[in-house]
């Protein structure tokens, strides 16, 4: 792959981001949830570059692939335990907004790069599928 560290990866960086920000907001939670809504949003956060992470060091496109789905069902799954979080008091209209934004942004990013990877592994099959109609010699 042509990045060699994944913490080179703009959208891990963002996904960081988004983590710090979810842990700040959810520490104001009541402490009945503790062990609930917190530790879920808490996880599913954490999920997001932690699945770009081990899937980049996996080592091959089609691994990578793989945990930027995961990371991108994370996405969803925080953007649901937000608005859960928001309906039932615990983070503002505005907190809300802040951390849905950022969550559709990585959300975005992570699609792009799914994208782009699956170009990256279209275009040599297509090559091979090519050369194997050649005649051969």
């Amino acid at each position: 792959m042509g990045i060699k560290r994944y913490n080179d990866l703009r959208v891990w960086q963002c996904g960081m981001t988004l983590t710090e920000s979810v842990y700040k907001a959810s520490t104001r939670f009541p402490r009945s949830e503790l062990f609930g809504l917190r530790a879920q949003i808490q996880r599913s956060a954490i999920s997001i570059p932690s699945n770009i992470a081990e899937g980049h060091a996996r080592g091959t496109t089609r691994e990578f692939l793989r945990f930027l789905s995961v990371a991108l069902g994370s996405t969803a799954e925080l953007e649901t335990q937000l608005q859960l979080a928001n309906r039932l008091g615990y983070l503002a209209q505005s907190e809300l907004e802040e951390l849905q934004g950022q969550t559709a942004e990585v959300g975005r990013m992570l699609q792009g790069l799914r994208a782009s990877l699956h170009r990256r592994l279209r275009r040599p099959t297509e090559q091979q599928g090519l050369l194997s109609l050649a005649p051969s010699p």
